[in-house]
């Protein structure tokens, strides 16, 4: 190898010399790592110079032709210890010649080492350290294994069930379906792949003839290959046992839960049930409490935004209100403050629909509409309580508005959610609703909007300088802001989506004077957004930009989440 790295010219006599003498002193480091190691050649130098050295094909997971074949069980030709020892792996199989991907061919040793474990001809090719091991990763990995079991499915024949909705199972042929051995692992790799994408759902979904299974990852539902048809019975039978619902009952929908420890973490999944026309659609809900930091630094508020913020959840006393569509991060939010306020002096009560995550030292109540219990009963019994703050999961009707509303008034702290699309319209709402505009300017302390939009891979986010016909109207005129911003490219970090990860963006409507004077005469929204802005509140839109300019996301993604509707 160094022979052919100086016949190139891409190293020196001294620079090998050197290496050689390293080498002496780590056995068992390859030569070319050592150059590249010392800054003497790159990684590509290297592979670039050995592939036309040495005739060999150089492959690469960018290129898309690092991807061991998907059905021919090459794990089984090389066992993943070896895979990861020698760094190798398995790519294809034809006839009698097994094709391998290498980070050194000329290494003899080991050549002969895996035609003897394969009984196998050898085919070279070869790729970087980095890819290599990547693409072992993947293959040998819970992604991989999941390939391979759903390959499985297609041609499993120890399973038999009903393929059409009309066809009846007995209960006896669902459970021991559901108890079969591919079904366990394919839910449990299922699962695992879930966790480890980071996704907050998973959706099982069947049609005519196939079924179609997707990750909710960072907010955005993402498909994946789906088992063959034959699988969906057993699968969603086996999610029915885990959450101890009716296995025989297809007509109606069900919820249920179930907990389970993956990787040393405890993991909640609230699971639903929904009958379609084709089956049951089942959605499981990951709650992994490790994933979910309840820290007010780590939401994205900017130091301005959080110092505001925190003065208004230290008082005493009013109403503080998040407002945004389902799935905007209010919860985490409102846990978050809850989080932070929290203490042996003060009593938190909470009632919510779901407890979605629990909370030490903070009593948390589920509302149970069938049983009577709903938000408006729960909370009649809390003023009993003596509490000093409450947590209503969302104000829904007029009874609970004004309990909240009495409740702020009468010494104690209430966080809520409502459901509009930014700050000034949630005082309209609430007196849409019934409340006296009297009472909603005493007790509203704060209305904070949100949103969340995905970050930016850090790996692979790439430069670029748009054009001004690329900003929307509303940032074309003032902003000032027609530089350099990034965009997603994708890589293996990211699941090549070029996003990793959610941020907040935040709209902070403090309830001033003028504001509260302005709820008096009951004003537009369009008077109190304006008066909101004096006062220096930053929309939705500017923050969600500041974010943009900052190389945090990307364009796209912001006219996506904030500046959908214009």
């Amino acid at each position: 190898m160094g022979e052919i790295l100086l016949k190139e010219g891409l190293i020196t006599q001294e620079q090998l010399d050197k290496a050689l003498e390293l080498q002496k002193r780590e056995p068992t480091t390859a030569l070319g790592d050592l150059l590249v190691k010392a800054g003497a050649i790159s990684l590509k130098d290297l592979v670039t110079a050995l592939s036309e050295q040495l005739n060999v094909p150089v492959v690469s997971r960018e290129g898309g032709t690092l991807t061991p074949a998907p059905d021919q069980e090459l794990s089984k030709l090389i066992p993943e210890e070896f895979a990861r020892r020698h760094c190798v792996l398995p790519l294809a199989l034809d006839l009698n010649t097994l094709k391998v991907a290498f980070t050194d061919p000329l290494d003899v040793v080991l050549l002969d080492n895996l035609r003897k474990i394969t009984d196998c001809e050898i085919s070279r090719v070869i790729a970087t350290k980095a890819d290599i091991e990547a693409g072992i990763s993947a293959y040998y990995g819970e992604g991989g294994m999941l390939k391979n079991v759903i390959q499985a499915t297609y041609s499993s024949p120890g399973i038999t069930v009903a393929r059409e909705p009309e066809e009846r199972l007995s209960l006896d042929d669902l459970v021991a379906s559901a108890e079969k051995p591919p079904v366990v692992k394919l839910t449990d790799l299922l699962i695992r792949q879930a966790i480890k994408q980071r996704a907050s759902d998973i959706h099982i979904e069947p049609f005519h003839n196939k079924v179609i299974i997707r990750f909710r990852v960072d907010g955005i539902l993402q498909e994946i290959p789906p088992p063959d048809k034959s699988m969906v019975l057993p699968l969603i039978s086996r999610i029915k046992i885990l959450c101890k619902m009716d296995i025989a009952e297809k007509r109606l929908p069900q919820d249920g839960s179930f907990r389970a420890t993956i990787e040393n973490r405890l993991i909640d999944f609230r699971v639903s049930t929904i009958p379609t026309i084709y089956g049951e659609k089942v959605v499981l809900r990951i709650l992994d409490r490790s994933a979910v930091a309840l820290d007010l630094q780590s939401l994205g508020f900017t130091q301005e935004e959080l110092v505001t913020f925190r003065k208004a959840i230290n008082k005493p006393y009013g109403m503080i209100l998040m407002t945004g569509p389902t799935g905007s991060g209010k919860t985490t939010t409102l846990y978050s403050a809850l989080n932070e306020i929290k203490g042996p002096t003060k009593n938190i009560i909470t009632i919510e629909d779901p407890v979605e995550y629990q909370l030490h030292g903070i009593n948390q109540v589920q509302v149970k509409p069938a049983i009577g219990l709903t938000f408006a009963s729960g909370l009649r019994s809390f003023l009993r309580q003596d509490p000093d703050i409450m947590l209503v999961g969302e104000i829904r009707d007029v009874e609970t508005a004004q309990i909240c509303v009495r409740a702020a008034l009468t010494g104690h702290l209430v966080f809520s959610t409502l459901h509009t699309n930014d700050a000034p319209t949630a005082i309209s709402r609430l007196i849409d609703i019934g409340i006296e505009p009297f009472f909603v300017s005493s007790s509203l302390l704060m209305v904070v909007a949100q949103r969340l939009m995905r970050k930016l891979c850090s790996k692979c986010k790439e430069i670029y300088k748009p054009l001004a016909s690329d900003l929307p109207g509303q940032l074309k005129l003032g902003s000032g802001i027609i530089g350099k911003l990034y965009r997603p490219k994708g890589c293996e970090a990211c699941n090549f989506t070029g996003y990793s990860g959610r941020m907040a963006v935040f709209e902070m409507m403090n309830i001033n004077e003028d504001i509260e004077q302005l709820i008096l005469k009951r004003a537009s929204v369009l008077n109190i957004r304006a008066a909101s802005k004096r006062a220096g509140m930053s929309t939705l839109e500017e923050g969600a930009f500041k974010r943009v300019a900052l190389g945090e996301t990307s364009l796209e993604e912001m006219m996506r989440v904030i500046l959908s509707s214009d």
